[in-house]
């Protein structure tokens, strides 16, 4: 046993004669209201009304609480159908919401106000003038009414909000007259609008410009049902999404610090006169997808650009010629792009009209390309003019898409059969015009790889002439008996006996998950 020194002793009788009854101290009362905001803040809005009743300390808490996150008190988020919108399990009481905020301290602001509810009209009023009383920073609000509703004038002037997202359930609600609209948000710098009716107001050409929307850095609309025209002009907008608004005919955009765009089903796809122009000289990625091809397009100054996903949603009709020059130029728009992904519908359009889309500018920085295709014969020049227009490629990534409609000839030949597919003959026919691609290429990934014909022969076709491979990553699905697994096999050897160019070069076959 070891001994205790005095000194040792005598500290220890000192701690235990000054700290008696410590136990009883309630230390966290004491730190300062800032602090035991951030800590209640992790905790559901329902836990924190609770500890009101602890102390007149705790009560003080409470009614100065700043974040009043009501939407944690629903016990599912998931609400599918009107009849849950109605029920009062969904929703916390309206009038829980209106007394929590008339007994709020006076003197303390509101810096987040979030909400989902079934109310009426001059119920959301109320509850937003209250909340602006409050200098709310964030409001968050999803409603549901009977009727359609106006947008809240309240929030216009307000001095103190900073962000709005306002989602309506079905009908929608409808925005203020113009002269309106444009004379408030003076520090708004997010705004979220969701299910817009816009029948009687078709054109928003003077809303989002600089003098109504000084700060805005985030906008984003989605559903803006009746919305024909649509310009956006703000100088410090950074974040732009636009979604589902199907109706819409022109779209133009113009922002010098804009950096990331997302368009996602929009377009009128009957009419021949859409059209769209985006000037951003800081954009950084742009997603545009299952929206209907425009009549004319015009990407101007995207000389910053990163990263570029795109897809189009095609009719089964013949594309006219206006509309195919609207490919081109968008394609050529996005020359500066690093990293560009393309759905099967751009890559079919490329593979069936070499005359116009020949005239595409290169992708000289372009350094990932993933495609998705279907891979059928028809398919395959447009592969191969992708290649042509990518000379500093460094990674290829291909995602067949394998579906029932899709006609493919297995691989069935031997290693002594030297005779050469239409299919290998069309890429060797290439190989002068693709040689800076085969030079510059170092990794290619093919996802549902099933050693059919068009995938081996492109395969083949890489191995052999693309002099500083690196990996090339073969993800297939399960056998799905004895005979394919064995096919598999006899393709696979037949795979790595190919001609390589490249002495570091490394096969890896995957099954894909």
């Amino acid at each position: 046993m070891v001994m205790e020194t005095r000194s040792t002793k005598r500290k220890k009788l000192w701690f235990a004669s000054n700290n008696e009854g410590d136990n009883d101290i309630d230390r966290i009362s004491d730190l300062p209201d800032a602090i035991l905001h951030h800590i209640l803040l992790l905790l559901p809005l329902k836990s924190i009304a609770q500890t009101s009743v602890l102390s007149q300390r705790w009560r003080s808490l409470w009614s100065s609480f700043p974040d009043l996150d009501f939407t944690t008190m629903n016990p599912s988020k998931a609400i599918c159908s009107t009849r849950k919108l109605k029920s009062k399990r969904w929703w916390p009481s309206m009038d829980f919401i209106a007394n929590v905020l008339a007994l709020r301290d006076k003197h303390s602001d509101l810096r987040a106000l979030r909400f989902r509810a079934h109310l009426s009209f001059s119920h959301l009023n109320g509850l937003i003038r209250r909340a602006i009383r409050c200098n709310v920073q964030e409001l968050d609000v999803e409603v549901a009414t009977g009727d359609y509703f106006n947008f809240p004038r309240g929030v216009i002037t307000s001095e103190s909000l900073r962000v709005l997202k306002l989602r309506s359930r079905y009908p929608g609600f409808r925005l203020l007259p113009s002269s309106v609209m444009t004379i408030g948000f003076p520090s708004l710098h997010t705004l979220s609008l969701s299910l817009v009716i816009l029948y009687e107001q078709s054109s928003l050409l003077d809303l989002f410009t600089e003098s109504s929307f000084p700060c805005l850095k985030n906008l984003n609309l989605d559903a803006c049902f009746g919305m024909k025209h649509l310009k956006v002009c703000c100088r410090a907008l950074e974040d732009l999404t636009i979604e589902n608004c199907f109706q819409l005919h022109s779209l133009d955009i113009c922002s010098a610090k804009l950096e990331n765009l997302r368009v996602a089903s929009c377009f009128d796809a009957y009419s021949d006169k859409t059209w769209f122009k985006v000037n951003a000289p800081r954009l950084r990625g742009i997603s545009w997808e299952y929206n209907s091809i425009t009549a004319s397009s015009s990407l101007v100054n995207l000389t910053s650009l990163h990263e570029a996903s795109v897809g189009f949603s095609l009719l089964h009709e013949n594309l006219s010629v206006e509309k195919l020059q609207s490919v081109c130029n968008f394609l050529s728009g996005l020359s500066h792009v690093h990293s560009l992904t393309l759905d099967s519908q751009c890559v079919e359009i490329l593979s069936n009209k070499n005359d116009i889309i020949n005239l595409l500018h290169p992708f000289n920085n372009l350094k990932v390309l993933e495609l998705h295709t279907g891979f059928e014969k028809n398919n395959v020049p447009g592969l191969a003019f992708l290649f042509r227009s990518s000379p500093t490629l460094h990674t290829l990534i291909l995602k067949i898409i394998n579906d029932f409609k899709t006609e493919r000839r297995q691989w069935n030949r031997d290693l002594w059969d030297l005779s050469t597919s239409a299919e290998e003959q069309y890429w060797e026919s290439q190989l002068q015009a693709l040689r800076p691609f085969l030079d510059h290429l170092k990794v290619v990934k093919i996802h549902g790889f099933l050693e059919c014909e068009n995938e081996v022969s492109l395969a083949k076709f890489l191995l052999k002439h693309g002099k500083d491979l690196q990996e090339m990553t073969l993800c297939t699905a399960n056998c799905c008996n004895f005979k394919d697994s064995l096919r598999r096999q006899k393709v696979r050897s037949q795979i790595m006996g190919f001609s390589w160019a490249s002495s570091n070069a490394k096969i890896v076959f995957l099954l894909s998950s």
